[in-house]
Parts: structure tokens; C-alpha cells; sequence
């Protein structure tokens, strides 16, 4: 078999729901797979913030995140908090980061996007567990800036 018959055939099922094809033709073997992907994925919607039914904490609360830098997460995807399973963490909690570094990295279509810090400062809340899916704009990590 040769290239030219290879292109006629990956191009045939181009249009088609064929998803794999598999010949034999003198001696030759020749298997092309198709891979499909789905335009949006399913993702399992965040659970809900309890309420805070102190009136007085919740002003304290707001105006304390207000002085506090919020890390958002700029795609759709997994959180990872390490490069891999094996490695630790980019931050803890109490870690001191500086702008452009690596705080996590947010895995969208097998792409692993690493997020960085956009100020100096120290981790003050990690928000999300690792290995769990974030939303676009979801916050990630709040970081107290240095003065």
C-alpha cells in the first residue's frame, strides 16, 4: 500500500462516523483510528458557599478580601495544585510567592496552562481541592500583598 492510497482513505473518513478502519491488502496492515472530541465539557457544578448569618462577620469578611488579592482561574478545567502526582505542591498556605510564579496549573483539553501570581505576597486561602473542576473566573487563591 502505498501513501497516496493512505491519504485516499484518511480522507474518506473525514466525512464520515467511521471512527477506525483496519485492512490487510498484500502483506500490509494498515489501522486509522479517528478520534472524536466534544465541543463542551461536562462539568459538575461548584457546590454552594454556606451563608454566613453573622451580618457583622460578613461585613469584616468582605472588607478583609477587598485588601486581599484574588487569584482567578482564566479557563475552563482541572486543578492541579503539582506538576505531578509524585511532585509537591507550588504553594502551601503561608508560602510567600512573587509575581510570575507558578501558583497551580489548570488542565483544559489534556493542555496543562500554568497559572501564575500577579502580585507579591503570601498565600493566604488555598480555594480549590486538587484534582477538582474550575469554572471560568472561579476564584483559586487569595495572596496577602507584600508591602
Amino acid at each position: 500500500m502505498d501513501l497516496n492510497e493512505i491519504k485516499e482513505l484518511i480522507d474518506l473518513l473525514q466525512d464520515t462516523d467511521v471512527t477506525e478502519l483496519s485492512i490487510e491488502k498484500e502483506g500490509s496492515k494498515i489501522k486509522i483510528k479517528k478520534e472524536k472530541y466534544l465541543a463542551a465539557a461536562h462539568m459538575v457544578p461548584a457546590a454552594p458557599r454556606p451563608v454566613n448569618e453573622n451580618a457583622d462577620s460578613a461585613k469584616e469578611q468582605s472588607a478583609e478580601e477587598e485588601t486581599i488579592a484574588q487569584i482567578t482561574s482564566p479557563i475552563v478545567g482541572i486543578f492541579h495544585r503539582a506538576p505531578s502526582p509524585e511532585s509537591p505542591p507550588f504553594v502551601e498556605v503561608g508560602s510567600t510567592v512573587r509575581k510570575g510564579q507558578v501558583l497551580c496549573i489548570v488542565e483544559a483539553m489534556k493542555l496543562m496552562n500554568e497559572i501564575e501570581s500577579d502580585t507579591h505576597g503570601t498565600v493566604s486561602k488555598i480555594l480549590v481541592e486538587n484534582g477538582h473542576p474550575v469554572e471560568y473566573g472561579e476564584p483559586l487563591f487569595f495572596i496577602e500583598p507584600s508591602s
